[in-house]
């Protein structure tokens, strides 16, 4: 999404390709499977949340409402091209590279604090970006693509499959896993331009790969010979920091069957719901503030979410 690749935790040091795999919960995921290859436990099967990392006490993530990350990066016209971070080794962050988000969803059966922390021990939760964004992913054997025409996926997803931050075993004869997913556009918000499901795996020589799916997306779009979806477009009127929802789509359902599937790799898939794209916060400052922002500073973001995995174990 938005990154700070310049160096370690406190900027002491200049950022080494080395530091990068442990800095991702993609990585961390992958390297998971390879521990519990070796040591029969995974340290790293975790699920997905979002969250401000803020000091300002305001959950204000949302694009158009980003009070910053503390009281020292407040709304004014100078904050975007003001030092953020200035660390003693020279590394320096600017304002505007603040990211406004995000968000944890959970998926619990009513709102206590028992029941939260029994979704969030189970794993049934996601992140957002800011966006509020309502996103199923249910893994099972059985899914058919008459099940994403029902208008009630969690009723079959929970009968014939697992949630998100759940587990697949032993695969059936023939068969490899197929994926429930739904979401439904934040009601206020953008829509959306696809869903994917991203894949890790752990390959019969013991080495970690990874594999992106587009699995639902809005419009007729079609991949090219590269296997590559076309970008859904872009409506953003940078300069009044608005766009418009005549591109995209409101809800987007799909089945899908891993064709890479090998019953006796460790896996994990985990779904990925992005946005149209809309104003970045600079862009409201800039329309707000009457400012002209550098070149370098990004106007236009694609907001997103990221669900918990589903794990995929082989027989012993």
């Amino acid at each position: 999404f938005e990154r700070w690749d310049k160096g370690n935790l406190d900027l002491s040091e200049a950022k080494t390709p080395e530091m990068l795999e442990f800095e991702y919960a993609r990585a961390a995921l992958k390297n998971g499977l390879k521990m519990e290859q070796a040591l029969g436990v995974n340290p790293y099967k975790f699920g997905l949340i979002g969250s401000t990392d803020a000091h300002t006490a305001l959950a204000a993530v949302e694009e158009e409402n980003f009070f910053g990350k503390h009281s020292g990066a407040e709304p004014g016209p100078a904050r975007a091209t003001h030092p953020f971070v200035k660390a003693p080794s020279g590394a320096v962050i600017m304002g505007w590279e603040m990211t406004a988000s995000g968000y944890a969803a959970v998926w619990a059966t009513e709102n206590t604090r028992e029941a939260l922390f029994d979704a969030m021990k189970r794993r049934e939760t996601y992140a957002t970006t800011g966006p509020r964004l309502l996103v199923r992913f249910f893994g099972g054997w059985d899914f058919t693509e008459k099940d994403a025409r029902n208008r009630l996926p969690a009723m079959i997803g929970y009968t014939r499959g697992v949630p998100m931050g759940g587990d697949l075993t032993d695969a059936p004869a023939g068969k490899a896993p197929t994926f429930l997913v739904a979401a439904l556009k934040d009601p206020i918000g953008a829509n959306l331009d696809r869903y994917q499901i991203i894949k890790g795996w752990l390959d019969a020589k013991g080495e970690v790969q990874e594999k992106i799916y587009d699995v639902a997306w809005s419009g007729d779009r079609k991949p090219g010979a590269d296997g590559k979806l076309p970008v859904v477009g872009n409506t953003v009127d940078v300069a009044n920091a608005t766009w418009t929802n005549t591109i995209g789509a409101p809800e987007l359902i799909a089945v899908w069957k891993d064709p890479d599937f090998d019953p006796a790799q460790r896996a994990f898939y985990y779904g990925r719901v992005i946005e149209i794209p809309t104003p970045r916060w600079t862009a409201y400052d800039a329309k707000y503030f009457g400012i002209k922002l550098p070149p370098e500073v990004p106007m236009t973001t694609t907001e997103r979410a990221y669900t918990s995995p589903i794990w995929y174990t082989p027989a012993p």
